[in-house]
């Protein structure tokens, strides 16, 4: 498998307005719906997913390709595996 850029995405999902555990269930959603080698792009403000959602990719062997934090906002760029 070609691991792309960070900044490349073929799907985004929007989840700031959402609480825990629905990024994470989000997260799971958009996944099996992609191919593998996609990459997603999740956004979301709840600091759960901090925690939450680099640990399910650990567990699945999703790679996580970046992770960052500005002004509250949670961003995770993964490729499915």
């Amino acid at each position: 498998m070609v691991v792309k850029s960070c900044y490349e995405y073929d799907v985004i999902l929007d989840a700031r307005e959402d609480r825990c555990p629905m990024p994470l269930l989000k997260t799971k959603m958009a996944l099996n719906k992609m191919a593998s080698g996609d990459c997603l792009c999740v956004m979301t403000e709840d600091a759960g997913s901090l925690k939450d959602i680099p640990h399910y990719f650990t567990i699945v062997g999703h790679t996580l390709l970046n992770q960052e934090e500005k002004n509250g906002l949670f961003t995770f760029i993964v490729q499915k595996k």
